[in-house]
C-alpha cells in the first residue's frame, strides 16, 4: 500500500463513443419489422372487431373505432421506423457497443472482458430474409444485456466467433 495513489482523472481526455461511427442494422430487417407488426395489428383488430360484434350497446361506433384504428396503426408503423432507424452497432478493439431507442438514445457499451456468453437466434420470419440476431450476455443476469437484431446470418456469425475469441483471450 506504500504506492498508493489516487489521482484526479481527466474526463475531457476520457474516448468518447458518440463519436464512432455506428454501424445501420442490414434494411431487410424494416421488412422483418413490418411483418411482424402486421401479424401484431390483425390479432389486435381481430380481438378488437370480435368484441365489438358481441357488445350490442356499442352499435353506431364503428366509424370512430376505425378511424381510432386506423390512428393507431399510424402511430406503431411511425414508432416501428424510428425505432428501426435509430438501432445501430459498433465493435471496437476492447469493447462492443449498442444504441437503440424512440424518444431517448440510449447506448449500451460492454467491455469484452465482461462477457460471458454469446448466441446467435434466427426467428421465423427472420430467417427468410436471411438475418439473425445477437445476445450478448454478462455476469450477474438471466437475460441478455444486448440483443442486436437484423445482422446477416453470415455476418451474424462472423461477429460471433470474434466475440468468442474475445472470451477465449480473457481465459
Amino acid at each position: 500500500m506504500e504506492n498508493f495513489t489516487n489521482e484526479t482523472i481527466d474526463t475531457s481526455q476520457l474516448p468518447k463513443f458518440e463519436e464512432v461511427q455506428f454501424t445501420a442494422l442490414h434494411p431487410n430487417y424494416w421488412k422483418v419489422t413490418m411483418i411482424n407488426c402486421i401479424i401484431l395489428i390483425l390479432f389486435l383488430s381481430l380481438g378488437l372487431t370480435s368484441g365489438l360484434i358481441f357488445i350490442e350497446e356499442l352499435s353506431g361506433f364503428e366509424l370512430p373505432f376505425i378511424i381510432m384504428t386506423i390512428v393507431i396503426i399510424g402511430l406503431i408503423l411511425l414508432f416501428s421506423r424510428i425505432a428501426f432507424r435509430k438501432k445501430g452497432f459498433a465493435f471496437r478493439n476492447h469493447d462492443v457497443l449498442f444504441r437503440h431507442g424512440i424518444i431517448a438514445t440510449n447506448t449500451i457499451v460492454i467491455p469484452y472482458n465482461r462477457i460471458q456468453h454469446v448466441a446467435l437466434h434466427e426467428g421465423l420470419v427472420s430467417r427468410y430474409f436471411g438475418l439473425a440476431k445477437i445476445e450478448i450476455f454478462t455476469a450477474g443476469g438471466s437475460s441478455s444485456d444486448i440483443e442486436i437484431p437484423g445482422i446477416e446470418k453470415e455476418q451474424a456469425e462472423k461477429i460471433k466467433q470474434l466475440l468468442m475469441g474475445k472470451i477465449q483471450k480473457q481465459l
